[in-house]
């Protein structure tokens, strides 16, 4: 377990996962191996990292059909969806799962099965949330990359109040159903370090994502942190948070 350093290391987790494969299922060459692609995301918003698997994935030899089959499951944002989505990966069946998009689904594909080996990809604490038993020692069918990000949240608001030193009130905005909306009360107690009033606005689609922008403002918000979540990641990817932040005063 480490935290994200670049495309190769990556790669080179799920080549370990492609190692721990059946033997008996590489054996049998009319059944080329079944990679499967979890996603918390949207197809829409995720195709470059859908196609920068790929190309790791061809660098270490693996060629989608040709000696590789990937299902791909996408939840479109839709959390509550993902448990179903590795429940038919598991069904399928397929030989290892690569999980991203926020630690839900790393959640809902640990929970769907404790055999076949998960890749995970996130920005939360994969301790925190049961994925692993320690970070130099997974243990169990799981294993992946952590971003780190929300455990940088609170250090997000200290750097917050030092580029604004006359911030009051900040806002973070979270996914109420994204697990790591319990991260809320790290950035609270970092707000009262740094003495700071911290406002949590919540979204989990994009019309209420306006809504908590719109809050924000209500609340006299001087600066406004984005948490970990894919729904923010492909929102603000796509430019779309930006205007939304001018039309309402960011920045003050």
């Amino acid at each position: 377990m480490t935290a994200f350093t670049g495309r190769r290391e990556f790669i080179t987790l799920l080549g370990g996962a492609a190692a721990a494969w059946p033997l008996a299922a590489r054996a049998q060459q009319s059944r080329l191996p079944v990679l499967g692609f979890l996603a918390s995301a949207s197809q829409a918003a995720y195709t470059s990292t859908a196609a920068s698997v790929r190309k790791g994935l061809n660098e270490a030899g693996y060629v989608e059909k040709q000696n590789l089959l990937i299902e791909y499951r996408w939840a479109d944002f839709q959390y509550e969806r993902l448990p179903t989505l590795a429940a038919e990966l598991v069904k399928r069946p397929v030989d290892a799962i690569f999980a991203t998009g926020s630690v839900v689904s790393a959640i809902a594909a640990k929970t769907a099965t404790s055999n076949i080996p998960i890749v995970f990809a996130n920005g939360s604490d994969p301790v925190q949330y049961g994925l692993v038993a320690s970070l130099n020692r997974p243990g169990g069918n799981v294993t992946g990359i952590t971003f780190i990000n929300s455990q940088l949240g609170p250090k997000r608001i200290q750097l917050l109040r030092l580029l604004n030193p006359r911030a009051a009130v900040i806002a973070v905005l979270v996914n109420p159903k994204n697990p790591n909306a319990a991260d809320a009360n790290t950035f609270e107690i970092a707000g009262r370090d740094v003495g700071v009033e911290i406002v949590i606005v919540n979204a989990s689609t994009v019309p209420e994502m306006k809504g908590a922008f719109d809050r924000a403002v209500e609340q006299h918000a001087d600066a406004l942190l984005v948490h970990v979540d894919a729904l923010f990641n492909a929102e603000g990817g796509s430019r779309r948070l930006s205007p939304w932040l001018r039309n309402i005063g960011y920045p003050r």
